[in-house]
């Protein structure tokens, strides 16, 4: 079917919203299934709580996160096909449940389950694109009304597990989705603008655009307040009500109800009022009325005594059930106003984007139901008061409520009264200041002018944001060998785990940041990515503060901590395109070498932070240690996380106001994806995976191999000297490499770091006797080192290589040309084979644990380092190295 482009007829706005509204219903049902089969899995398979707590909290995640993607893949693709092929996926995952037989089968089925949550952008993105703006809050609103699926998951899914089992019940559910996904395809028509969408296709560049405007992540602040706070307190109620209250399961069950189902009606109402009245005074009345509530029902019962006139006055004040009751639905009522609201908002501002600004507010949305209920858990231990997770939740409220405020204040007369589109907080972007219009390093009068100076001024403060974000993300390197020691009862493969996830997780978001910098500008993406590592920080410190915090929360910690990996690629980008060719080795060597001191200062203030209060009553009691050489003393083991979060909020303050854009430096994904079809970016992946892949790795794992290979010695004292020596050396190597040759010292690094790994399996213990430690750390001491030369050499070599292959394929007649292209291909690839070389940091810590459980012995895993750094020695000689090599450099 086809739709009119120019004016939809009622009869295909109603077809195109029902079909959308009752795809949506069935897919939340979907979304919600383990709420009800799980329990009876958990019975059958045996299950533990914390399994049963991550299998029905990954549909959420994967269904939040994968928002962004899909309302892009809307936006270009159209509705129709996303949503239908959408509902196909999922059901073939449903399916797959039916087959799981063990836990892993079931985690991968939930993962795909999970896109199920993610139609909501889709549907959003297709349904306002039938209708004008006037209409479109309404028609969103009776949408997202499709949230009653949940409902019916409640009531429908007990029934058919009776007559059915949870296989038949999965089974059905599957039917019913995949006969819908070939319903729509076939009933729905395609999106009014699909034909002048399929004519003029947009960049992804063009489709990010508006990610780099505050106002996007100001709506995702609201869809965090009110979608994701209505579904953590959904979760949450029953549980609170039973402990507070004295409740059985099911009046709590009840009042949960209360709360969650009238929500489809009220969000219908919501969109209503946003077409009436304007979504902007919805907003204000929901946020507004959410803190009234919130901190009403923050206040945790308290006795006082008052002396008075004629002796002491006693009484207490307390919000009893009736009246929590009615404030719980009070605030349930005006969440589904704003969640109405908030979507009511893109299309009117992002007329064209619709799916990828709605993707980004709902994916944050989305993870606000995932992250608050952990987090209340977790304020509940900490503060030990029920009513925290309300104290939260008025925290987050308010702040929406006061940046709502302020940017509506200082944009209203500009942008409203001359009709234009604005920024948020325009005094913070101006770009006269901020952007380098003109930018010239390779002029040797500009640069010796202007240039080195605003070159040096972005480095310097580039350094110590990469100092933090390295830090954060080797800070389980630290914890992993205290957490024994306090409690926690982790098996040395589990801890091999939460050391090697960070790695993993910053070696796969280092591959999208390093597109970031042109896209968003490096002063930006600077700022942003910095201030992300308060998340890590802020969580980790609530929840190493209890031996009882599920492994689960304790892997999705460790993955959190990626955000502090992933800001090297972006940051080595933004670097390079400061400098010109002739000091860009030395440039980038301190940014990376400096930058990666970040995981030895971790290392050496780690240790001195948590034997001491120094953060004061603030940051929590301390733990007794256990067992260990500091068996009965006190840790203050979240003052590792803590002590990070005010330097984290200085330097992303710096980098907003003091760095710079470059404008030349903007460039689309597609202009930058050209490097995957480059042999050399390839290449040089495997050789940066063999030395920052190594000190990253080794950086990791030492701590704790230490500690199971000399149980006497506590690696603490000395870990950070590894990093340390490796980071320093680094700006060794690309001075070596400005001087000598990167491919020629490479090839003889990694000579050096294959004789080391001799080294270390020539002190190491056997069968736990023997060995000898100071030989074991000297070793290691070799091989830091090396990795920090090679890491500056092979860096030095990108920009070699890509301006030589440009200059040969463009000509000398083309010499700016090619050193533009190059400028842009070469930063594109620092940052890609950097995202490659992270994966060292997982699969040396992780190789250690396999090694270990299978043969009893770590020296396999070395065995393995000494065949890879000779396979890098042959690459290096024969592309780089050799007389009439294909790349000398």
């Amino acid at each position: 079917m086809k739709a009119d482009t120019a004016s939809p007829r009622r009869s295909q706005q109603r077809r195109a919203l029902g079909l959308s509204t009752l795809a949506f219903t069935l897919c939340f049902a979907v979304w919600t299934i383990f709420s009800i089969i799980g329990v009876r899995l958990k019975q059958e398979l045996g299950l533990s709580d914390t399994q049963l707590g991550l299998l029905m909290a990954t549909p959420v995640l994967t269904g939040s996160v994968s928002r962004l993607v899909l309302g892009i893949w809307t936006d270009r693709f159209g509705g129709r096909w996303v949503f239908g092929l959408l509902m196909l996926t999922s059901s073939a995952c449903v399916y797959l449940v039916t087959f799981a037989t063990t836990y892993a089968l079931l985690l991968l089925a939930a993962l795909g389950i999970g896109l199920a949550g993610g139609s909501f952008i889709v549907g959003v993105s297709y349904v306002s694109a039938w209708y004008e703006r006037a209409q479109q809050g309404t028609a969103l609103g009776i949408f997202g009304a499709g949230n009653v699926g949940a409902a019916i998951t409640s009531f429908v899914a007990p029934s058919l597990m009776v007559a059915l089992g949870w296989q038949g019940t999965a089974l059905v559910y599957a039917t019913v989705l995949g006969a819908m996904g070939v319903a729509f395809m076939v009933l729905a028509g395609n999106d009014p603008m699909r034909a002048v969408q399929a004519q003029k296709r947009t960049t992804l560049k063009v489709q990010l655009a508006p990610l780099a405007d505050l106002r996007v992540w100001r709506f995702s602040l609201y869809y965090f307040c009110t979608f994701g706070s209505f579904v953590a307190l959904a979760m949450w109620l029953p549980l609170y009500l039973m402990n507070v209250y004295g409740l059985g399961l099911t009046a709590a069950g009840m009042v949960a109800t209360l709360f969650s189902v009238p929500a489809a009606l009220f969000r219908i109402l919501g969109g209503v009022l946003s077409d009436r009245i304007g979504a902007r005074r919805v907003m204000y009345w929901t946020l507004g009325v959410g803190a009234i509530c919130t901190f009403l029902l923050s206040y945790p019962p308290t006795q006082y005594s008052v002396s008075g006139v004629h002796g002491t006055l006693e009484f207490s004040l307390a919000v009893n059930l009736p009246v929590f009751i009615l404030l719980i639905l009070v605030l349930g009522f005006f969440l589904s106003l704003g969640m109405a609201a908030v979507f009511k908002h893109i299309p009117v501002y992002y007329p064209t984007h619709v799916g990828a600004v709605g993707g980004v507010v709902g994916m944050v949305g989305g993870l606000g139901g995932f992250f608050l209920p952990l987090t209340f858990g977790m304020l509940n231990d900490v503060v030990g008061i029920w009513q925290s997770c309300f104290m939260l939740m008025l925290i987050i409220i308010v702040a929406a409520l006061l940046w709502m405020h302020l940017a509506i204040r200082r944009q209203e007369r500009r942008e409203w009264a001359t009709n234009t589109r604005g920024v948020d907080l325009p005094e913070l972007l101006r770009s006269g200041h901020f952007v380098l219009d003109e930018w010239h390093p390779e002029d040797e009068t500009f640069w010796r002018q202007r240039g080195a100076r605003i070159a040096r001024r972005n480095l310097w403060i580039s350094i110590p944001n990469l100092l933090l974000a390295f830090a954060v993300w080797s800070i389980w390197s630290i914890l992993v060998v205290r957490l024994p020691q306090l409690g926690f009862s982790y098996t040395p493969n589990q801890l091999f785990w939460l050391a090697a996830l960070p790695s993993l997780s910053g070696a796969t978001l280092r591959i999208f940041y390093s597109f970031m910098v042109p896209i968003f500008g490096g002063r930006r993406w600077t700022a942003i990515s910095t201030a992300s590592l308060l998340l890590p920080c802020l969580w980790i410190g609530v929840a190493v503060q209890h031996p009882n915090t599920p492994y689960s929360v304790m892997l999705i910690l460790a993955l959190l901590c990626g955000f502090g990996g992933g800001n090297f690629a972006s940051s080595m980008a933004n670097i390079s395109f400061f400098y010109p060719q002739a000091q860009k080795g030395t440039a980038m060597g301190l940014n990376a070498g400096l930058g990666n001191l970040g995981v030895s200062v971790l290392q050496l203030i780690g240790p001195l932070v948590i034997a001491a209060g120094v953060l004061g009553p603030a940051a929590g009691e301390p733990l007794i240690a256990r067992q260990g050489a500091y068996a009965g003393e006190p840790v203050w083991i979240q003052n590792a996380a803590f002590v990070w979060v005010p330097l984290i909020v200085i330097a992303a303050i710096a980098a907003w106001f003091g760095m710079n854009d470059i404008a030349s430096a903007k460039s689309s994904f597609r202009d930058q994806a050209v490097i995957f079809k480059r042999l050399h970016n390839w290449l040089m992946s495997w050789l940066y995976l063999g030395t920052f892949g190594s000190f990253i790795g080794f950086a990791a794992g030492f701590p704790l191999l230490s500690n199971m290979q000399f149980p006497d010695i506590d690696p603490t004292r000395y870990a950070f000297l590894g990093p340390l020596v490796g980071a320093l050396a680094r700006p060794l190597g690309g001075m070596l490499a400005d001087r000598l040759g990167g491919a020629r010292v490479t090839l003889w690094n990694f000579a050096l770091m294959a004789v080391g790994v001799m080294g270390v399996l020539l002190f190491l213990p056997e069968h736990g006797e023997g060995g000898s430690f100071v030989g074991f750390f000297v070793m290691f001491m070799v091989l830091f080192v090396a990795t920090g030369i090679g890491n500056g050499s092979t860096y030095r070599m990108v920009p070699v290589i890509f301006f030589n292959q440009r200059r040969q394929a463009l000509g000398e007649e083309h010499l700016d040309e090619a050193r533009v292209q190059a400028n842009r291909e070469s930063a594109a690839v620092l940052g890609f084979i950097s995202a490659i070389a992270a994966y060292g940091g997982f699969f040396i810590p992780k190789s250690y644990g396999t090694a270990t459980a299978m043969t009893g012995s770590v020296a396999p895993a070395l065995y393995g380092f000494i065949f890879f750094y000779l396979s890098c020695m042959a690459l290096t000689w024969w592309y780089y190295a050799r007389r009439n090599a294909p790349a000398p450099c």
